[in-house]
């Protein structure tokens, strides 16, 4: 895709600065009509407009400002700054300037000049009009100070100009596939994007050995890929290699698709599918820069559709039963900021990389890596020299410590190049963790039955999902999971009441003197048992213990009995008869009598956790249904027996017209593929 949409397109700061449209458009000539342009993204069009209108001294400080503005989202800050300093000095009041001056400046490593600029606006008095800009300007700030912490420190990358591909056109998403390097440029022929005043962008290949290129290799790809006065790029293999998606859009014309939106094509007889829409796109927005995760059951993708927390933000969508991409989730305020989040990778050692001009970076976009800690997501800038004051992105490991990303740093060919790195920190022994399973069901008999296709989630303490898959058809399923933490498992399947289990990674890690390679994998095991959806079929609740001769709720049958209370959180549809038993020893009015009072206090239980009184029915049996012998044949007791009577069990009752699942959050979703390594 173009480097306007792929890196600038919707930053909050366009956004914020359209809201001075509507007073600049009464105005006439040169200026109105680069607004206009503007408007259409027609953003090397518009400059020549703004210039002729500061010609004119029509609005001098406002067309300066628009055209460093036009610079600045056609992805030349560094351009922008002279523009914004006239703007800025002659005292142009738009609440959005002083922010993207101090960007222009730190573009250019003048981070005390930013400072200065961003501290004289900070200290103005908030009111309802510039309370957002301030409190992002202040983020800013705080960026600034975080980034003289990082910069003395020693760096373990080198990093070098993969010159024999890179032209003074743009070369940049690398991705590397079974020997082949893949990248977008715009180096073609044809066709002008008016955006940028450069030819539309391509899909392109060539054969390498790691960083090794074999030059007479380079192609562009066939028309499945590329389309003529259309902006290709982006590609992301699945790690089958059998799907592929890919961006496409910006064709500039009136009709058509409004913006750049994701398309994916199969793999059939050699053959590549014509690509079509994917269904996650949501119209007249940006969705772009796709990723798989390394079990090509995820697909991470940046957007900005509504809803966000800034510009372009970082979501996933998962791959369902029938292989259609679903539930989409955005990732997250760890993850995402007020500025932009894009171009996401997960490395096959499991840590999560993207690029980001929201979090503390050194200008434009920086790269870098997060990961899970102590329950919690860790986001780090990877440092200079794979971050520079330009905007680098677009990271892809192609081996432990070594990959492709991109820049626009000084020191290039051009436009964008594309670079490699090595990390040359020592190899510390590190260990993956994964969580896999099994889904199970019950038969008559109570043996477990493998469930294939049940939608699996791994969840927080606090509901939160933190994974998602479908089980394949021996019911397997696998999560990441990491040192210190604890899980919920969540299964659901329709025509099935939900199942849960809980898994807890406390002491469960690796001591270092067992870690026998330098990395190391250790995988723990666990199932999801589902129970099918039938009315009137009994369900026995195990460890459900009452005091003798008494009907109060224990602590250990109330941990029991919140099992209970999440399937009906779960469920929400269903009503439930909540009953309790009694073997055959004592009278049996007494034992039906207190049967029934253990069974309303059981309910009475459920109810004071928040599950409506209509949905639950208490009923005390005593030893009236008794499911095993309380004597032996020959006339002894039969503890074992007897045991099995003392139960209590519940059973659906009723299945109201109500959407299922209802007590999963599916807000702020932080995908577990963030790790250690790398």
């Amino acid at each position: 895709m173009d480097k306007v949409n792929f890196r600038t397109f919707g930053i909050f700061l366009c956004l914020l600065a359209m809201l001075a449209l509507p007073s600049l458009l009464n105005a006439q000539g040169k200026l109105s009509k680069g607004i206009k342009k503007v408007e259409r993204g027609e953003y090397n069009s518009a400059i020549s407009f703004f210039e002729q209108s500061v010609k004119k001294g029509e609005m001098v400080a406002e067309s300066n400002y628009w055209i460093g503005e036009c610079y600045r989202m056609s992805n030349r800050v560094k351009e922008a700054r002279g523009y914004y300093k006239l703007a800025y000095d002659d005292g142009l009041p738009f609440e959005d300037l002083p922010l993207s001056y101090a960007i222009s400046m730190v573009a250019h490593e003048d981070y005390s000049g930013a400072k200065i600029v961003l501290e004289e606006f900070v200290g103005r008095e908030a009111n309802e009009e510039n309370e957002n800009y301030i409190m992002n300007a202040e983020d800013y700030l705080a960026n600034l100070e975080y980034l003289e912490q990082i910069e003395g420190k020693k760096s373990v990358y080198r990093v070098k100009n993969m010159e024999s591909i890179n032209t003074e056109f743009a070369e940049y998403a690398p991705f590397y596939y079974k020997g082949n390097l893949f990248f977008t440029s715009n180096r073609g022929e044809g066709d002008i994007y008016k955006a940028t005043g450069s030819y539309f962008t391509d899909l392109y290949s060539v054969k390498t050995k790691g960083a090794i290129v074999d030059l007479e290799s380079l192609q562009k790809l066939g028309k499945e890929f590329n389309s003529i006065g259309v902006n290709d790029g982006c590609i992301a293999f699945s790690p089958s290699g059998k799907t592929v998606v890919f961006a496409k859009g910006n064709t500039g014309k009136k009709k058509g698709r409004a913006d750049v939106s994701l398309y994916i094509t199969y793999k059939k007889d050699g053959k590549w599918t014509e690509p079509r829409l994917m269904e996650i796109n949501t119209p007249d927005s940006w969705n772009s820069t796709p990723a798989f995760s390394h079990d090509g059951k995820t697909l991470y993708f940046s957007s900005n559709r509504m809803g966000g927390y800034g510009g372009t933000d970082l979501y996933s969508a998962t791959k369902d039963s029938r292989g259609r991409w679903t539930n989409v989730r955005n990732m997250g305020p760890k993850i995402n900021t007020f500025g932009n989040e894009m171009f996401p990778t997960v490395s096959k050692y499991g840590k999560f990389y993207f690029s980001s001009d929201g979090h503390p970076s050194f200008g434009g976009l920086d790269l870098f890596s997060a990961q899970r800690q102590n329950g919690t997501i860790v986001v780090r800038n990877l440092g200079k020299p794979i971050n520079s004051a330009a905007d680098d992105f677009a990271l892809f490991m192609y081996s432990r410590g070594k990959g492709f990303f991109s820049s626009n740093r000084e020191d290039g060919k051009g436009d964008d190049d594309i670079y490699t790195f090595v990390n040359t920190d020592p190899k510390k022994k590190i260990v993956n963790y994964y969580l896999a399973g099994i889904s199970y069901t019950l038969d008559d008999e109570g043996n477990e039955v493998v469930l294939p296709n049940t939608s699996v989630k791994l969840l927080t303490t606090n509901e939160d999902v933190l994974g998602e898959t479908v089980t394949d058809e021996e019911g397997n399923f696998k999560f990441r999971v990491y040192e210190g933490e604890v899980y919920n498992l969540f299964g659901a399947k329709d025509g099935y009441l939900t199942g849960r289990n809980t898994f807890s990674m406390i002491g469960k890690e690796l001591p270092e003197e067992k870690m026998v390679k330098q990395i190391n994998e250790v995988v723990y095991e666990t199932k999801v048992v589902l129970n099918k959806l039938e009315l009137n079929k009994a369900i026995v609740l195990e460890n459900i213990y009452y005091d003798f001769d008494k009907a109060n709720i224990r602590e250990d049958a109330a941990l029991e009995l919140d099992k209970l209370v999440n399937i009906l959180v779960d469920n929400p549809k269903i009503k439930i008869e909540l009953s309790s038993h009694t073997d055959s020893k004592g009278e049996a009015l007494y034992n039906q009598d207190l049967s029934q009072r253990r069974a309303e206090s059981a309910v009475a239980y459920i109810i004071s956790k928040g599950i409506e009184p209509v949905r639950l029915q208490a009923k005390g049996y005593g030893e009236s249904a008794p499911i095993a012998p309380n004597t032996m044949p020959d006339g002894s007791d039969n503890p074992e027996g007897r045991q099995k009577n003392r139960r209590t069990e519940f059973k659906v009752t009723d299945i109201m017209d109500k959407q299922p699942s209802e007590g999963i959050k599916e807000e702020n979703l932080e995908e577990l593929f963030f790790g250690s390594g790398d």
